[in-house]
This record gives C-alpha cells, structure tokens and sequence, in this order.
C-alpha cells in the first residue's frame, strides 16, 4: 500500500453513487479518494495515473462491464486490490469476479460501515465477499455438486446453452449475461464439448429434451 493512507478509485457510471462512496470513504481517517472514473476506458486511465491501492467498481457500466476490465486494471497497476461493487447478488457474477482477478465483492445494498470494511481487508491483502452473498455461494456449491452428479453442465454453462437454442448470437448473450464475448465464446465450446455435440441442430434437441426451453416460445430457431 502506498503509505499510511489506503488510496481508493471509484468507478462507477452514475454520479451520485460516485459521490456517496466518496464521502462514505473520505470520511474516514486511513483512506483518500484519488479519483473517480465512469467507464471502463476512463478507469484504465485513471489507474494508469494514480496507481490506487483499491478500485471499487461497478459490474454494469456502458461498453465493457466491471469484471471484463479487471485484467487490464491490473495490467497497469499489479499490487492494487479490485473491489466489485454490484446489484448483482447472482453466486456466478461473484465466481466470475474473482476469476477475472478480483479480491472482493459487495453489494451496492451494503451498508457504509461494510463497504469501508470491504476496501480495508483487500487492501490488506486479504479477500471479502458480502455475508449474505456468502452464504448463497455455499448453498449453491452444495447445490452445483448434486447437480454435476447428473449433468455435466454448469448453471451458467445451461443459461447459455438456452440462448443458443434460442437464437441469440455469441454477442447478444455477452450482453445479457454481461461477460466479454470471449466469454460467451468460452461457454459455448465448453458446452459442445462435454455434450459431444457438432451442430446448432443437435445443440437445440438437447435443450429441448432436457426442458431448458419450457415456457419459451423458441421462435425463429433455426438449425
């Protein structure tokens, strides 16, 4: 860390939650508020810049998303500390996260006196997820493992594997599902791996056979 002082960056595309963090942080004695940006190309200037110690940033921004840019943050400044602060209280988003590089997650419901708790245990090396969202990751790993049991499928992995058989295209489930589209690329290879399959055709049987289209009207679906 730089000093004394922990050196915060906010990035955020609304404003006012910019402004509530600031003053929420600058209102403690240990951490300084070295800028603020309000999209993912702006924050890699910024961090290029100020070489902060913790950058809160949200997930849903315009262009790229929050954890899409985590590896170029990083890229330009290695020791600091990536805090996500979302709405998204989805266990994925926060695997998702941490995958990407990040060392905390926490919601944008948190309290004040959580989200400084938050900034100060990444910035001491150490990792924090929202409690409640902690005991959803436990519930859904118990969950995920039953499951692989029978389907070899991840939760996101069969999201994905609806949108295809829907229609949708590797960019527009990118955008739903707010991932990069290498991403979505990523899934959708794993997907057709573990299932042996080869077409568009057979990828929308499976999906059907195995109920991932029930209530969808599936129109337009073409092999």
């Amino acid at each position: 860390m730089s000093g004394e002082l922990i050196r915060a960056l906010i990035v955020d595309d609304h404003p006012v939650v910019r402004s509530g963090l600031r003053r929420a942080l600058e209102a403690e004695t240990d951490i300084d508020v070295v800028g603020e940006a309000g999209d993912a190309g702006h924050a890699i200037f910024e961090v290029r810049a100020r070489k902060p110690d913790v950058v809160l940033i949200d997930v849903v921004m315009p262009g790229r998303s929050g954890i899409e840019v985590i590896p170029d943050l990083l890229k330009e400044a290695p020791d600091a500390k990536v805090l996500v602060l979302s709405m998204q209280d989805d266990p994925h988003y926060v695997r998702e996260a941490f995958e990407a590089g990040a060392a905390g997650y926490i919601l944008k419901e948190a309290a004040d006196t959580d989200v400084v708790t938050a900034v100060r245990e990444v910035a001491a090396g150490g990792r924090y997820v929202h409690p409640t969202l902690g005991a959803r990751m436990v519930a859904a790993d118990a969950a995920e493992r039953k499951r692989l049991a029978e389907d070899p499928l991840s939760e996101r992995e069969r999201e994905v594997l609806r949108l295809l058989a829907l229609g949708h295209t590797n960019q527009e489930i990118a955008s739903s599902l707010y991932v990069s589209v290498r991403t979505a690329e990523t899934h959708r290879a794993h997907i057709m791996q573990k299932l042996r399959l080869q077409t568009r055709a057979e990828l929308v049987r499976y999906a059907l056979a195995h109920g991932l289209l029930d209530g969808e009207l599936g129109e337009d679906i073409q092999s």
